[in-house]
């Protein structure tokens, strides 16, 4: 009996029959005609039953899911339906997508004919890492005659982990590797002088440099030569991830510390392809994952997995521990990409005294975020005075984030002030940037 489900046609049909019944009140002729159609409908409901709940009835369905999901991605998820009975059926589908999305109104309808298949597509986005746990599949199946429904259960319970994304650090790869194709958001960085490691001697031609031309090798060969260097590498980059409170903050569903760990995981990967080392710090109150910076084959996997481990903690950010930190695990002069968020100058001025520390012996790039929902108060038209008053107020807070910019950079460290969704995007036109001007 739990497997019979009523539909509206159902309520509809008797609900009718319902009101004929009290016409016949006030016209009793009616009542035999009522009465057939009673029996009538209930003859039907019967061998609807019998349709649905027949030997010949054969449904089947599978989900399929990637083997990961990227955070903050559009996850494809395909369901394939198959009718194998003779019977057309209308079928309801509802999915018992992970508590994670908090989706209650999750259902499809459509339409097979016998010996006929479908199969639906839609896309999960998750904004938290972690285990997701997808369970039963429920075909609601209802006959040409639709009063009945047959609750049709297909075991289909699987755990689907949500990685930092994987798809987004494949786009910028292809973005900041790529030398011809012109793609937006990542910028053509003007090379300011040489690096240091050089490669070889070759032949003068047109376009070359004639800063780089050897004289010596020159007058030798009785024909131009040029110097040819190559981009320095070996290089240490560290991504170091503020998880405490003030990550918490969420836009379009992801919080600060879930753009900061996508940036991370693309930043690593560029920084891998251009012959660099990578490496990760998280901390807060306390050091978390810490992943040596190194360029072997499986350095990328190592970092992807400590990423999908990190949660933020309910704490303040103790800087000094960091710099500490800084001190300790860090060998030889690197740079560090410091993603964390000041709302205040005071927050800034409190943390100031040890990012000067380590920007005495590392490179130090302080990454933070814009508001951007202030962002976008501001532009808002204002209608009252109290309207004008608040866009005041939070004018000058975003010009506070300014000065903070511009007092990192009298005291010579690198800034970022970025959206969080532009996050990626900047951080790797900041490395190339300084990669090119020679600083690390």
């Amino acid at each position: 009996m739990k497997a019979i489900h009523l539909t509206d046609r159902f309520f509809w049909a008797f609900g009718g029959l319902v009101v004929l019944f009290v016409i016949c009140f006030w016209v009793p002729v009616l009542l035999p005609g009522a009465q057939a159609i009673f029996v009538l409908l209930l003859a039907i409901v019967i061998l609807d039953g019998l349709l649905l709940f027949g030997k010949n009835m054969e449904v089947s369905a599978a989900r399929q899911t990637p083997k990961i999901m990227g955070l903050g991605d559009d996850n494809p998820i395909k369901v394939r339906m198959e009718n194998a009975s003779s019977l057309p059926l209308s079928i309801r589908l509802i999915d018992e997508l992970p508590v994670q999305f908090q989706r209650r109104d999750f259902e499809y309808r459509i339409s097979l004919g016998s010996d006929a298949s479908e199969t639906l597509h839609y896309d999960l986005r998750p904004v938290e890492r972690g285990q997701y746990t997808f369970g039963d599949l429920n075909l609601f199946l209802s006959s040409p005659i639709g009063l009945l429904e047959r609750r049709w259960i297909v075991p289909a319970e699987a755990a689907v982990p949500v990685y930092p994304s994987v798809l987004q650090m494949k786009q910028l790869e292809l973005r900041a590797l790529d030398r011809i194709a012109q793609h937006p958001g990542i910028k053509k960085i003007r090379r300011i002088g040489h690096s240091y490691e050089f490669e070889q001697i070759k032949n003068y031609v047109r376009g070359d440099d004639y800063r780089s031309i050897n004289w010596k090798a020159s007058s030798r060969r009785g024909t131009l030569m040029v110097n040819q260097y190559e981009d320095e590498r070996s290089q240490q980059i560290y991504s170091i991830i503020d998880k405490s409170r003030v990550m918490k903050m969420p836009f379009e569903g992801l919080s600060l510390m879930d753009y900061a760990v996508n940036a991370s995981l693309a930043i690593s990967n560029i920084a891998l392809k251009k012959y660099d080392r990578a490496g990760l710090i998280t901390f807060s109150d306390k050091i978390g994952a810490t992943v040596k910076a190194d360029s072997k084959a499986t350095q990328l996997n190592k970092i992807l997995n400590a990423l999908y481990a990190e949660q933020e903690r309910q704490v303040e950010a103790n800087y000094e521990l960091l710099y500490y930190a800084a001190r300790k695990l860090i060998a030889g002069r690197s740079m560090i990409l410091l993603y964390t968020n000041f709302e205040s100058r005071f927050a800034l001025e409190r943390a100031l005294p040890f990012l000067r520390r380590i920007n005495r012996t590392h490179l130090l790039v302080v990454i933070f975020f814009e508001n951007t929902e202030i962002r976008t108060f501001i532009e808002e038209e204002a209608t009252h005075i109290e309207d004008i008053y608040l866009q005041t107020v939070a004018r000058k807070y975003l010009n506070e984030k300014a000065q903070m910019v511009q007092q990192l950079r009298q005291y010579g460290i690198q800034a970022v002030l970025t959206r969080p969704e532009d996050l990626s995007v900047n951080t790797v036109n900041k490395y190339l940037e300084l990669k090119s001007r020679g600083l690390i």
